[in-house]
């Protein structure tokens, strides 16, 4: 072979290109397009997952030692029975808002209660009557003809002594969809014609609560209607400021004796003005009348910001109060005590009292307006005094050999009216923002307990330090996803690698 040949096959050797580079790129090829459709497999895979979880919508794990978000088998049990189409519509929420979650765990108890989330844009509808707009958030449950709005402020309360904050919504959210499935709407009736609170002037905001919770409202002029109605559940008399006429005497007699219920609001008397047939109502349930003066407190934990005719009683533990027992949010805005019989004297009325917020001990009871001293007067003894209470009065005793129960009536009387009317509070302090909230759920509470509706389930839960928490399964599954998982990756990485190893 000449030279020349040589030097030809030389350099078509040199032009050729590297076989191990080729099969490099091919394999990498190769690889690369195992490996895109590999990933492709994965997503697709994931997606799949991902919208069968979303359709399952299973409930998250919750490891809160407080268990915010879990549905309790108490709330179960009271909407696993309901026969109507019931839908929660969370407008302007986002889809993994915890509310939203615990609002869909109602369907596993009841398949016709449904939730939803919803913006502005695509249901008009609702945003327009129900005033929601855009930006804002409101929670509607609507079942037929009756719904309940409920907002973010009603969804939590406050521990003022420890500064927490509390969650309500599993209350709410249930309470809620038991008030529109009811089959019979409670009827409260406000006594007009005797006062300067109205309900229609100075009492709007009670109004819309109380229709808020599924109740239908009215406003009664004995005169002119004659008597109670028969279909009132409860009648609410504000702060007489004049006396009782005989017809409307009468006829509140004749009320309490079918063994009907009364909440009474009345503010500070300031004037002396005789009322004679207010005080026979009173006297019935053995309420003596009240006097004229206001109680002013001298305990600086127990008033709104040195005011002390703003006073912060103390709730007492009782079936209306349990909410708020322990709770300092209630404010009274020139109170007056209320003054109760002897224990001798309610039996003999067939009369039993039960106080739901008294005064603190430093508290005293100020006659003299003209006195501007904070302090008490030597005339002007401190102690604690009544300023919200219960009594039932037993009309008929029962008797089961002729089949018949014991009717009895009720009134729930507070020696307060301005805390629950229009007029607002001009304050800064800590129990400026929680005032409107207890006074509202006092009076609504008081309301509740008097038309015999179903008491809401107490399932308050500290959202201040949120626990973990686990049970010893939960614990199980946990370490198996942390540490087993892992592993087994890492061994079946090894066993692929040998199976390959010995292969080639």
């Amino acid at each position: 072979m000449n030279k020349k040949e040589n030097k030809s096959k030389k350099d078509s050797k040199e032009k050729e290109p590297n076989r191990f580079i080729k099969t490099i790129k091919k394999k990498w090829l190769i690889n690369g397009t195992k490996t895109a459709i590999l990933v492709a497999i994965v997503i697709l895979i994931f997606l799949i997952i991902n919208m069968l979880m979303q359709k399952l919508e299973l409930t998250p794990i919750d490891f809160s030692q407080e268990k915010l978000y879990t549905l309790t088998d108490e709330s179960k049990e009271k909407v696993k029975n309901i026969d109507k189409d019931v839908n929660i519509y969370f407008v302007g929420y986002p889809d993994d808002d915890s509310e939203v979650d615990l609002a869909k765990q109602y369907k596993k108890a009841n398949e016709r209660i449904i939730t939803e989330v919803v913006d502005v844009n695509s249901r008009p509808d609702l945003a327009n009557e129900y005033g929601i707009e855009s930006g804002m958030q409101g929670i509607i449950v609507k079942c037929g003809e009756h719904s309940k709005v409920l907002t973010d402020q009603d969804l939590v309360t406050y521990d003022t002594s420890s500064y927490k904050t509390i969650s309500i919504a599993e209350e709410k959210l249930t309470s809620s969809i038991l008030s529109v499935t009811t089959d019979k709407m409670p009827k409260v009736y406000f006594l007009e014609g005797y006062g300067e609170f109205s309900l229609n002037e100075n009492m709007n905001y009670l109004n819309m609560y109380l229709e808020n919770e599924i109740n239908e409202v009215s406003t009664l002029n004995i005169l002119t209607a004659g008597k109670v109605p028969e279909d009132c559940d409860t009648l609410v008399i504000t702060t007489p400021s004049k006396d009782f006429d005989d017809i409307t005497t009468n006829a509140i007699i004749d009320y309490i004796n079918s063994g009907k219920n009364i909440l009474w609001l009345n503010a500070a008397v300031t004037n002396k003005t005789e009322l004679k047939n207010v005080n026979k109502i009173l006297a019935l349930y053995g309420v003596n009348p009240f006097e004229t003066g206001i109680i002013r407190e001298t305990d600086s934990s127990k008033m709104l910001k040195n005011s002390p005719d703003l006073i912060i009683p103390e709730i007492q533990q009782d079936v209306i109060t349990e909410d708020l027992y322990n709770t300092t949010g209630v404010i009274f805005v020139n109170a007056t005590k209320i003054n109760i019989v002897n224990d001798e004297k309610l039996d003999e009325l067939n009369v039993m009292a039960v106080d739901l917020a008294v005064t603190s001990e430093g508290s005293y009871f100020r006659t003299n307006f003209n006195n501007q001293d904070p302090n008490p007067s030597e005339s002007e003894k401190r102690e604690s005094f009544t300023v919200g209470a219960e009594l039932e009065k037993i009309i008929k005793e029962a008797n089961e050999d002729e089949g018949q129960s014991q009717v009895s009536s009720k009134l729930v009387i507070y020696g307060e009216n301005f805390f629950i009317t229009d007029y607002q509070l001009i304050e800064n302090s800590q129990y400026g923002a929680i005032q409107l909230a207890y006074n509202k759920d006092l009076v609504l509470n008081s309301i509740a307990y008097l038309v015999d509706r179903e008491e809401d389930i107490t399932a308050r839960k500290n959202t201040g330090t949120v626990t973990y928490t686990a049970t010893k399964e939960q614990d199980t599954i946990i370490r198996v996803i942390i540490f087993m998982v892992p592993i087994l990756i890492i061994i079946t990485g090894i066993i692929v690698w040998q199976v390959r190893r010995v292969k080639k």
